[in-house]
């Protein structure tokens, strides 16, 4: 499974990337907001750190708009994807960004249904958002279940970017069930690597080491 890092914080996506953990990135104007810079220099000092896809989201809601800002966005690197909302001009704005060749993601899909739609359109990424879901109190990851099903049934390329990730057991749930990427909360990340037997027994290691007086030169 590929790991995106959601966020706008550079600091925190070059730390990610040159731990090699990192896939890609994705944005939005919340984040874009909480790095209180202007969204055409942070996300081209991300796209600078990471290889991998960037997402970056239009803010219109009209087809002509969104294509307008689309060009624009574009323009920031080549390894941008252009990130459009969940509905019918999203996904005309998404026929249409994909025959130019650029990778689109679709956002705030909360609904099997919206899933299917935006792969018949061609989306290079579906975005469920499950902590979300969650926060209704439905299961989220039911509908990673579904996606992934109704992809398979008819061989769809669209990969599902699992979004609004909020424990490392959405990352390990997402994971068994076959999603293609996570999108990932830089503490969340990090936190995957965390287990209390793996501290207690490098503190044994360590310990039992020092006992033999030697070292490794």
């Amino acid at each position: 499974m590929k790991f995106f890092v959601d966020t706008a914080d550079v600091n925190d996506i070059r730390e990610l990337n040159d731990l090699g953990l990192l896939d890609g990135v994705t944005t939005n104007p919340s984040l874009i907001l909480k790095s209180g810079r202007k969204i055409a220099d942070v996300t081209k000092e991300i796209c600078d750190i990471v290889a991998g896809p960037v997402s970056a989201e239009v803010t219109a809601t009209e087809y002509s708009e969104m294509m307008a800002q689309a060009k624009v966005l574009a323009k920031i690197a080549d390894n941008i994807c252009i990130k459009v909302p969940l509905t019918l001009d999203g996904l005309k704005a998404c026929k249409a960004i994909r025959s130019d060749g650029r990778l689109v993601n679709v956002t705030l899909c909360f609904s099997a249904n919206q899933a299917l739609l935006a792969a018949k359109a061609g989306a290079s990424f579906i975005s469920p958002f499950v902590g979300r879901i969650d926060d209704m109190g439905i299961d989220g990851m039911e509908l990673i279940s579904e996606i992934r099903t109704i992809y398979d049934n008819y061989d769809f390329a669209t990969e599902i970017l699992v979004a609004s990730v909020r424990t490392v057991n959405h990352v390990k749930q997402a994971a068994l069930i076959g999603a293609d990427v996570a999108t990932i909360p830089a503490a969340v990340l990090k936190s995957l690597v965390k287990h209390p037997l793996t501290d207690k027994g490098l503190e044994s290691f360590l310990a039992d080491w020092a006992k033999t007086g030697q070292k490794i030169a």
